[in-house]
C-alpha cells in the first residue's frame, strides 16, 4: 500500500479531486492492521450500517453515493464547484405533495438539496479574479 502522500499525488496525476475526506481514507487505509481489506468489504460494511439505521446513504445527483453519519431528518447544501456537502436543518412545512398528485405513492419523507457555490470556492474564485485583473487578464 502506498503512503497517503503517494496516494494523494496519484489522485492528482489522474485528475481526481483530493478532498480532506479522501485524504483521511488514505490515512486510515495506510494505518490499518489489515492492509488487504477489500473495497467490497468497506462498502458492504457501510451498506450494512445503513441497513441498521446507523448511517444513511445519500444520492445527491453527483454521480457517486455518499454515506452520512447524521441519521436525523435534514436537508443538504451541495457545492457545484468542489462537491462539498453540508447538512442543513430547516423545516419546510409547506413542502407537501397534494393528495391528488401523489400518483399512488405514500410519502414517508422528503429531502431538499440546495445547490450552489460554498464560501471557500466563492473566496477562491474572487481571489483568482482579483489576481487575473492585476495581471491584465480581465
Amino acid at each position: 500500500m502506498q503512503t497517503p502522500a503517494e496516494l494523494t499525488e496519484l489522485f492528482r496525476d489522474r485528475g481526481l479531486k483530493v478532498t480532506p475526506q479522501r485524504q483521511r481514507i488514505f490515512e486510515v487505509l495506510h494505518r490499518a492492521t489489515m492492509p488487504t481489506i477489500s473495497l467490497k468489504t468497506v462498502y458492504q460494511t457501510l451498506n450494512d450500517l445503513a441497513g441498521m439505521g446507523e448511517i444513511q446513504v445519500l444520492d445527491l445527483g453527483t454521480g457517486s453515493g455518499r454515506f452520512d453519519p447524521n441519521v436525523s431528518a435534514h436537508h443538504h447544501l451541495v457545492c457545484t464547484s468542489c462537491g462539498k456537502v453540508r447538512d442543513l436543518h430547516a423545516s419546510y412545512p409547506e413542502l407537501r405533495v397534494p393528495p391528488g398528485q401523489r400518483q399512488g405513492f405514500t410519502v414517508g419523507s422528503a429531502e431538499v438539496v440546495f445547490r450552489g457555490v460554498c464560501d471557500e470556492c466563492r473566496s477562491k474564485e474572487a481571489s483568482d479574479e482579483r489576481s487575473n485583473r492585476r495581471k491584465g487578464h480581465g
